[in-house]
């Protein structure tokens, strides 16, 4: 898996990205740092005049090709649209009248930059709160859909995934006849779930699709700890943000055993019901959504092998033994959506 081009990042130096903080009247002091970020390229710098308060800035320079500027557009508005209803987001800043700009063939965003901490999940106090808050950001979701945004769906998620794959001859040709049986078997058990079809009416007699923050994991999650002023959770990084079901922003919380899963689970949908009623049939899409990230993940790295960041970072993928790990994982999750879901 090489690559006979230069990535388009290779262009991101920190001259351009500084430039391209110039052409929108923020000037740096020079001091810059790359922060951790595989689909995108993100930045802290610290400027020279404070802007609106701030010393201190993230930007953000949208992976070329991904996204169209009407679906960062809502992005964008999403997460304004959580700052109006005084839930803790960082929106991206306002410069010379808009939030994404461009520059040497890359769009960007400014943000502010949000100190924090990754949220203690054992504790289910923390739990709760986040719970709390994930309720209010669903209730500004189902306010109106994304009209640009695609949905976390089957097509998307797994067949149009499985289908690159194969054409791309990704799959070690050992294991490709087991991996794709076994993902076939997998999908069956997922398309059960109607909200999980693409083109299915979200609502009608069934359970409900919303905007979501859609890749709520605890690295997307800042913590300030209580004794702090704006104690509680930020949420940050809205670029995954899609249609689908409530649960998708609770299950990636969620770890160890079942037991504990249990037990952290009922702490979210506590803090969550408070503000939101949480239906208990989402419960049963856990698995089947678990089961999509794992077929997405293997696509998500293997488009992006032409970017230096990847063969660096991933230096296992694509490997036999990578792949028979995903028959053995795909297995593995056929059993665990045949098993009664968690109840809380």
């Amino acid at each position: 898996m090489t690559s006979a081009h230069l990535h388009p990042y290779t262009a991101l130096t920190p001259d351009v990205v500084q430039d391209a903080l110039a052409s929108i009247g923020l000037w740096g002091d020079g001091r810059l740092s790359a922060l951790n970020s595989f689909e995108n390229r993100v930045y802290q710098i610290h400027l020279e005049t404070p802007f609106e308060g701030c010393d201190q800035v993230v930007a953000k320079f949208y992976r070329p090709g991904r996204w169209s500027d009407a679906q960062i557009a809502e992005e964008h508005a999403f997460a304004t649209e959580l700052v109006a209803a005084e839930i803790p987001a960082v929106p991206p800043l306002v410069l010379n009248g808009a939030t994404l700009h461009h520059f040497g063939g890359f769009a960007f965003a400014v943000s502010p930059r949000r100190g924090g901490r990754r949220p203690e999940l054992d504790d289910f106090e923390v739990l709760e709160w986040i719970g709390r808050f994930l309720a209010r950001l669903h209730t500004v979701g189902a306010a109106r859909p994304f009209k640009a945004r695609p949905a976390l769906d089957v097509a998307s998620f797994a067949h149009e995934p499985r289908d690159w794959l194969l054409t791309h001859h990704m799959v070690a040709p050992e294991v490709q006849t087991a991996w794709a049986a076994a993902l076939q078997e997998a999908l069956a058990l997922i398309e059960a779930h109607p909200v999980l079809r693409a083109h299915v009416p979200g609502g009608e007699g069934g359970i409900q699709r919303l905007r979501l923050h859609g890749d709520c994991h605890p690295g997307n999650i800042l913590w300030t700890p209580a004794d702090l002023p704006g104690a509680g959770p930020h949420f940050v990084d809205l670029d995954d943000a899609r249609i689908g079901p409530a649960v998708q922003d609770l299950w990636m919380l969620l770890s160890g055993d079942r037991r504990q899963q249990t037990q952290q689970l009922s702490a979210l949908v506590e803090g969550y019901e408070q503000f939101r009623p949480f239906d208990r049939r989402e419960l049963a899409l856990i698995e089947p959504l678990r089961t999509l990230r794992l077929i997405h993940y293997s696509a998500w790295l293997a488009r992006r092998w032409d970017d230096p960041a990847f063969p660096i970072n991933f230096p296992w993928f694509g490997s036999r033994d990578y792949w028979q790990g995903q028959v053995d994982m795909l297995v593995e999750q056929i059993e665990e959506m045949q098993n009664e879901p968690l109840m809380v």
